[in-house]
């Protein structure tokens, strides 16, 4: 008898073998969710069923997967500027109320009833209350992923002592108490939600997938070939890449503004430019303007080490440039990824910028390009200052992941991640970055030790860290143990 018991609740435990993934947002903007998702299907061999807003389209792994499938909501249109105030709180009550009936349709209705849910968050409202009703109401284990609180990404905008912050955080410190299990992103936000929030939560570190590694050689004279137009096109008439990406020559699939094919061998430019890559969101806690202004200081440093005046005209250097010549200090191209409400902004800013020696072009990626830029890179940038200061900033796991070393902005908990002349290099200010991009590309591409020794930091360091192993050891058990507890109270019922 009590053999058949056992075997009851067992068939209760896998009476489903299904798993939602819940994100109030554009799930090619979610990795994290997208790696979540991977995981329950090929190492917890579940269907899994993923709710979010469409926009980006996820990684073809995701997408392709036959046993994930993806249910996309209507996305909440973006308030217009030239809506009243008065009108503004109105539509702060609303948005929520609507989000909250629809992610009721699609967990309750939509969707087979899974046997866990994972939620991210933020957004913490309405997100986790609706996804604690369904969970109740269909006997499902309820999971949070925290990436960050969610009263701190408002309270960028609405101030720290506004009455809608507090009324956030408390809704989302209750529900967040409700939740069966907790996963979050640094041992900081484990301490904070254990000691402040009186909630236990397991470590899951952000690990790139398989897909993040070094670019062969091929693969990025392939990649700079497919975006070769977007680099050719500058920001103002002309620039320091562009000038040597006109003529018939610019079509040659056998030579990139970075490489060069003989034959069936592929060679790297000697007189190409660094390239240096940051991915951004374009909101307010991430300040482009430090970015900008290192570049700036970068290339009117340059030029007074190399003796020139102002009266050297960039037609001069890019001519030397075009006819081959190298210099001390390269070229810098940086490349900026991503989305978001301020890129416009910045865009404008970097047209008025008078630069001789750096360039900049921004641009949306396809999914399965992403890595091998990544790959192809010499180094990344992240200016990602966390609104906690208790996340951290998966753009430099994926960059890791790729080979790639780092200069990030220095905040409380960024340590956990990037190692101090190991992996990467910490800044305060623009200032602290342009002395780096110095330090760093003095001698390219040859004599560049300092570069060099960052980068062989980031192989050694990242040899064995991957998603799978990390959520194998830290999700899965959790995962698991949230399966036990629901099937134990609903064979008790």
């Amino acid at each position: 008898m009590t053999g058949q018991k056992e075997e009851a609740k067992i068939g209760k435990r896998r009476r489903r073998g299904r798993a939602a993934v819940v994100v109030l947002g554009d799930i090619g903007r979610s990795p994290r969710m997208q790696y979540h998702a991977l995981s329950l299907a090929r190492q917890a061999c579940l269907e899994v069923d993923i709710v979010a807003y469409g926009g980006s389209e996820p990684h073809s792994a995701v997408s392709e997967h036959q046993s994930i499938h993806i249910h996309k909501m209507t996305q909440w249109p973006t308030i217009p500027r030239s809506l009243p105030k008065i009108l503004r709180p109105f539509m702060l009550l609303i948005k929520p109320l609507i989000q909250f009936l629809m992610l009721l349709w699609f967990l309750f209705f939509k969707i087979p009833a899974p046997d866990v849910f994972i939620v991210q968050n933020p957004p913490s409202v309405p997100t986790l209350v609706a996804v604690k009703w369904v969970s109740w109401l269909r006997r499902s284990a309820f999971i949070i992923d925290w990436h960050n609180f969610g009263y701190t990404l408002l309270a960028l905008s609405l101030g720290r002592s506004s009455r809608f912050v507090a009324l956030y955080r408390w809704f989302e410190k209750h529900y967040g108490q409700m939740a069966n299990g907790s996963l979050c992103v640094t041992r900081a936000m484990q301490h904070e939600l254990a000691q402040n929030w009186g909630i236990k939560a397991t470590v899951l570190y952000d690990q790139p997938p398989e897909f993040f590694h070094p670019a062969l050689l091929q693969e990025k004279h392939k990649l700079f070939y497919r975006i070769n137009k977007h680099l050719s096109q500058p920001y103002g008439l002309q620039d320091c890449i562009s000038i040597g990406m006109v003529g018939p020559d610019s079509r040659d699939p056998h030579a990139t503004l970075f490489t060069t094919q003989v034959g069936d061998d592929i060679f790297l430019k000697q007189n190409r430019p660094a390239l240096i890559v940051s991915s951004t969101s374009w909101t307010p806690d991430e300040d482009f303007g430090i970015l900008l202004e290192a570049a700036l200081m970068y290339d009117r440093r340059v030029a007074a080490l190399l003796n020139e005046d102002d009266s050297t005209g960039e037609d001069v250097i890019w001519k030397e440039i075009c006819e081959g010549k190298q210099f001390l200090y390269p070229r810098l191209l940086f490349i900026i990824t991503g989305k978001g409400p301020e890129k416009e902004k910045y865009e404008e800013k970097i047209r008025k910028l008078d630069l001789k020696r750096v360039a900049f072009r921004t641009m949306w990626l396809e999914p399965e390009d992403y890595p091998l830029l990544l790959g192809s890179a010499d180094l990344g940038v992240c200016l990602h200052t966390s609104s906690s200061g208790l996340d951290l900033p998966m753009k430099v796991v994926d960059m890791f992941g790729c080979g790639l070393p780092v200069c990030a902005v220095s905040y409380s908990c960024i340590k956990e991640l990037v190692k101090v002349e190991e992996n990467g290099l910490l800044f305060n200010s623009s200032s602290e970055l342009a002395d780096e991009l110095m330090m760093l590309f003095k001698g390219f591409p040859n004599g560049c030790g300092a570069l060099k020794s960052l980068r062989d930091g980031v192989l050694q360091m990242g040899s064995s860290a991957r998603w799978a192993t990390e959520w194998e050891g830290n999700a899965k058990p959790l995962i698991s143990e949230t399966f036990e507890v629901l099937s134990d109270v609903t064979a008790d019922v």
